[in-house]
């Protein structure tokens, strides 16, 4: 059952995937009349969410809290599992932006839609990157555009939680949104990391919660990053990794 879920997935992929490119490319061309593409970005999130939850029948989705996404810019943050993670959380049927790994966008058909969409892409590691995702992701925010971004920076698919940076806390405090933590339940169950084997049967579950107020302007985000470690553990039933502590010398 493994194997056939696995096959069946990625067959699907690959003989839908072209042509969802390119219905997506001619909603594009509404442009005059839907200058911030959100016609193809709806059409983007519903026809991939739909790998999830119409592909197999042994699988399923729930989404829960979507009262509690504010209708004006915020910061969506959640916990980083899978491939599978972007997957669900498009079945918000919430118009947000979300931050990738640069590599993803030289995909085909995935990552050339995630260009036309203006998605942001950031490389791990390098600085000049991270404030290019920052600069960005406050355009985004000011011109009144969700931003979804892990603050793990990359799969946390062990029974240790990655440790949250502090950019997406900062983007809150620098543009004055709210904070709006996403619970992801299944995901690391379904598919482990990039894959490629899947699980028959799975049950993911997206879970938003109510949103956190913007911290100070001034502030570096790392108090209500600590905090909504905090929060996650709770939700999760996970610990994060300790901070790094000074080392002690030798005797």
């Amino acid at each position: 059952m493994r194997l056939l879920a696995t096959v069946w997935f990625w067959v699907l992929v690959a003989t839908t995937l072209p042509i969802f490119y390119v219905i997506a490319t001619l909603l594009l061309l509404l442009a005059p009349i839907d200058p911030h593409r959100r016609i193809a970005a709806r059409w983007v999130k519903f026809s991939c969410h739909q790998y999830l939850r119409a592909c197999w029948p042994f699988w399923r989705v729930t989404v829960e809290g979507r009262e509690h996404l504010p209708n004006g810019p915020c910061v969506l943050i959640a916990n980083h599992q899978s491939m599978a993670d972007i997957l669900a959380l498009m079945g918000l049927g919430y118009g947000f932006k979300f931050v990738s790994k640069a590599s993803l966008f030289g995909v085909p058909f995935i990552g050339w839609m995630m260009r036309q969409l203006k998605y942001v892409a950031i490389e791990r590691g390098r600085m000049p990157s991270m404030q290019q995702m920052m600069e960005t992701s406050e355009q985004l925010l000011r011109a009144g555009e969700p931003v979804l971004i892990f603050p793990e920076g990359t799969y946390a698919s062990g029974p240790e939680r990655l440790r949250f940076k502090r950019g997406a806390f900062k983007l809150a405090a620098i543009c004055q949104v709210p904070v709006v933590p996403v619970v992801l339940k299944g995901t690391s169950e379904l598919v482990f990391e990039d894959g490629p084997m899947f699980a028959p049967r799975s049950h993911v579950r997206v879970i938003v919660m109510p949103p956190v107020p913007a911290p100070p302007v001034d502030d570096d985000g790392d108090a209500l990053a600590r905090q909504m470690e905090q929060a996650y553990e709770k939700w999760l039933g996970q610990t994060f990794r300790p901070l790094p502590g000074p080392t002690k010398p030798p005797t």
